[in-house]
């Protein structure tokens, strides 16, 4: 049985021979409609759809300059906090038209940056989850490309973040109607932006109630890197431990209860994010929780905006989103005994 050719695709040449004007029209009516009349425009466009016409990301991308394409870039897409960030990412990239691209940068700032050049080419603007880069080289690449930062924030590029300085005081307070005293701060890795305001949000409250913390680290931002922060935190000997995020409070929360401490009786526990199977521990895990699947919408809206009119908005003040924070308390936590 001999196999016939595949059909041919339908060209630009195609859709302007049946419709009776030049390619170029057709170019025109079909990525920049506002140059060309409407009569023209809808002859064009469903000669095109009856055709079957699907023009190419790279012919799109020289009539216009834009791909229709984004790139999400992240330290870490194994981190489940990561899960709601992509989904609600995705949802609207493709509700506004587009193509979400995603990248993982290992928790390397240079590994990042390599990922942002090389993409730039391809892609109408970024998402920079928790970028490892420095400020200078994120407002660098926003004048490459249009840039929204997630869970950072540098001061002319626009930004989606959560409200770490109310997250940090209801977890403080939280504590310190437990009747805890000395806490201790388990440190994420040095280059996170949001562990710094964390940290700093964290002295603040307990300075203000009276609370004595101390910090430790850094640590990796995994189970693994929880449970050696674990060990370190047995030998303090305060009541309380707050972790960089949940994988390093689930990870202590480990090392606790294999050397026999009781968690929240001994030592309480509280994480950051509220990711998914934080309420599957044992106990089920006290954390702070914010919204990442809207952040994730949220940041698309933003950088589809700058996209569209990026000379506009450059000259105006970038928009920071602060979201709400939430403490979800579980049974990680409780009073001190005695």
């Amino acid at each position: 049985m001999t196999r016939g050719n595949p059909p041919r695709a339908v060209t630009i040449t195609d859709v302007a021979r049946e419709a009776g004007v030049a390619a170029s029209t057709v170019s025109r009516a079909l990525s920049n409609p506002d140059r060309v009349n409407v009569v023209t425009r809808e002859h064009v466009q469903q000669v095109a759809a009856r055709l079957g016409y699907r023009p190419s990301p790279a012919a799109r991308a020289l009539g216009t300059g834009r791909t229709s394409t984004l790139a999400l870039v992240l330290p870490d897409i194994t981190n489940p906090y990561f899960a709601g960030l992509i989904r609600g990412a995705e949802r609207q990239a493709e509700a506004t038209g587009h193509i979400l691209v995603i990248g993982n940068s290992e928790e390397n700032a240079r590994a990042e940056a390599r990922m942002v050049e090389r993409l730039a080419p391809s892609v109408d603007g970024f998402l920079l989850g928790s970028s490892r880069l420095a400020d200078a080289t994120i407002v660098q690449f926003s004048a490459l490309r249009p840039v929204v930062l997630v869970n950072r924030r540098v001061g002319s590029v626009t930004s989606v973040s959560p409200d770490q300085q109310d997250g940090t005081r209801q977890i403080v307070e939280h504590l310190v109607a437990l009747g805890h005293r000395r806490a201790i701060f388990l440190a994420g890795p040095p280059q996170s932006w949001l562990g710094g305001q964390r940290w700093a949000g964290i002295s603040a409250a307990a300075r203000r109630r009276q609370l004595t913390v101390r910090r430790l680290g850094p640590y990796a931002p995994s189970v693994d890197g929880g449970f050696l922060a674990g060990e370190a935190a047995l030998a303090d000997g305060a009541t309380a431990v707050i972790a960089h995020n949940d994988l390093m409070a689930i990870g202590a929360l480990k090392r606790l209860r294999s050397r026999g401490v009781s968690v929240p009786e001994d030592v309480s526990i509280v994480g950051f994010d509220d990711i998914f199977g934080a309420d599957f521990c044992d106990p089920p895990l006290t954390t702070l929780s914010d919204r990442t699947e809207q952040a994730g919408r949220s940041a698309v809206d933003l950088l589809v905006a700058l996209v569209r009119d990026h000379g506009r908005l450059e000259r105006e003040a970038p928009a920071e989103i602060v979201a709400p924070t939430t403490l979800v308390v579980r049974g990680s936590t409780g009073p001190v005994r005695g």
